[in-house]
């Protein structure tokens, strides 16, 4: 260092931090064997805290603005060198800035899962992931628990220690909660807020606060989401029947563009489902029908005898002779039951040159 490097750091007058970096925690501020004047300008920005250290303990605090150094204004450094009133000479400390503002860039998450007792699941293993802001509450504390002599010390020395924290925190939060799995989604808020709580009131010794706590998401296992999944399915799908029958036209749909596999699993489907129906369905009374006739068309009751069979073109005869009017009753395979002839939409041909009888005098 040169002689002008040695004088300048003899001539301490402005002690200031400047501060171009988003995680720097505490600065030390800069000096080679210099003596800072009585009379020094220290200024302050928002989001600092000053503090000076007089052979490793902490002395004097000062907030942000501008301040005089002065014996009135440094009480505890002025009782530790054991100043007399209106002393006026340089003197040598240290000097650290610490940022107070909020860090939002810490981020955490469980790198083997937590497990917790579920009402419903039983036991069930759950990892998360989110993020926490932490700040700074008690400069002097941080200083001593934490700093030490470090000339700069940044968030990625503290975050690993916090996320641990947060990670064993988090299993005990989580089982206080007394929240069944489905619905922790709804909880997370709550839940980081307590954890937000709990953390800042361990912290406080190290003199840091966490006052911001989030949870971004809580999983479980993927054989867990998959059974999860079949639940959902089956609540959507609802009315299993209906459901089977809707799957079942589907299958038959889509048969003509499927190959022969869609049509053997379509036909499979729907003969099942009818075989089902059947066994389930009770078996109807017998109809009072008269007993099977020998194959034929048309049988008659002409005269109190059954007769036939008959096409159409004989019983038109008969008509035509008499033998056979609209109140003939007649029957043919597939007919219920014996019905007069004038009823029988197919029998319309055969009175069709045959009045009708006369109206009663």
């Amino acid at each position: 260092m040169s002689l002008w490097d040695k004088l300048k750091g003899e001539l301490v007058d402005i002690i200031e931090w400047l501060d171009d970096s988003r995680d720097t925690i505490v600065w030390r501020f800069p000096r080679y064997q210099n003596e800072i004047k009585m009379g020094a300008k220290l200024v302050v920005r928002e989001s600092q805290t000053a503090v000076f250290v007089n052979e490793g303990r902490v002395a004097d605090w000062f907030a942000p603005g501008t301040h005089t150094l002065t014996t009135q204004n440094m009480p505890i450094m002025t009782t530790l060198k054991n100043w007399r009133h209106g002393f006026d000479s340089p003197w040598k400390a240290e000097v650290y800035f610490v940022n107070t503002r909020l860090f939002t860039d810490m981020k955490w998450g469980t790198q083997n899962p937590v497990i917790v007792r579920d009402p419903e699941f039983g036991a069930v293993r759950l990892r998360a992931f989110g993020s926490f802001a932490m700040k700074v509450s008690d400069p002097g504390r941080l200083l001593s628990e934490l700093v030490g002599t470090d000339p700069q010390f940044r968030t990625a020395e503290v975050h690993e220690f916090l996320r641990q924290l947060v990670v064993g925190h988090l299993g005990s939060a989580l089982a206080t909660a007394n929240v069944p799995m489905l619905d922790l989604a709804s909880k997370q808020l709550s839940i980081g807020k307590t954890l937000s709580e709990v953390l800042t009131v361990e912290l406080a010794s190290s003199g840091i606060a966490i006052p911001k706590f989030v949870i971004e998401n809580i999983s479980v296992p993927p054989e867990v989401e998959a059974a999860l999944d079949k639940r959902t399915s089956m609540g959507v799908i609802g009315n299993l029947d209906t459901y089977t029958k809707f799957q079942t036209a589907e299958a038959i749909g889509n048969a003509s563009g499927g190959g022969s596999d869609a049509i053997g699993l379509g036909i499979g489907m729907a003969a099942g489902q009818r075989a089902a129906q059947s066994l389930n369905q009770p078996t109807p009374p017998a109809a009072a029908t008269p007993p099977p006739l020998p194959a034929g068309n048309w049988f008659a009751a002409i005269g109190g005898q059954q007769q036939g069979p008959f096409d159409v073109a004989t019983l038109t005869s008969h008509a035509r002779s008499g033998s056979v009017d609209r109140n003939t009753l007649v029957w043919r395979e597939g007919m219920g039951a014996w019905t007069p002839a004038g009823q029988v939409t197919e029998l319309t041909t055969v009175f069709a040159s045959v009045p009708p009888p006369l109206p009663p005098q």
